[in-house]
């Protein structure tokens, strides 16, 4: 409350702690407060930040590895060359993908595997499968015999 409402009649108002000299010790405590948090939360939030856009980039990668793989099993399901397979799973996945072409039975399968970008203490390897049910085998009987 101001002293001029409080009747005294003085007619000076002032305010507790902003006189020259009348610097309270909470105040002084707190000085570069603000730049010691800054100091600390920056690195975090870097951190946090170079961390989101890692997981981004793997995520891409897998999501590249599992189409990669798409691609060549259907290409090797239409009875398409070993070459031209590769080239069709190579186009779509990411680069230093490493891609491998088999046959277990009536089925191929094919597997796209690439390690993740970015420091080693984060290295991964990304890894997806397809299988295409092989064009030859389609309408056999088990006998081998067709229909």
């Amino acid at each position: 409350m101001r002293s001029s409402e409080t009747g005294t009649g003085t007619g000076v108002e002032t305010e507790i702690g902003t006189e020259a000299g009348n610097r309270s010790p909470c105040r002084l405590r707190d000085r570069g407060a603000v730049t010691a948090e800054a100091a600390v939360v920056i690195p975090v939030l870097v951190a946090f930040t170079m961390a989101l856009l890692w997981a981004l980039v793997a995520a891409s990668s897998q999501i590249r590895c599992v189409d990669a793989a798409r691609a060549g099993a259907r290409a090797v399901a239409r009875s398409e060359p070993e070459a031209a397979v590769l080239a069709a799973a190579r186009d779509a996945a990411p680069r230093g993908a490493r891609i491998t072409v088999g046959r277990a039975g009536e089925l191929w399968r094919v597997t796209v595997e690439v390690p993740t970008p970015g420091p080693a203490a984060l290295a991964l390897t990304l890894r997806a499968d397809a299988a295409a049910l092989a064009e030859d085998s389609v309408g056999l009987t088990e006998g081998g015999a067709g229909p």
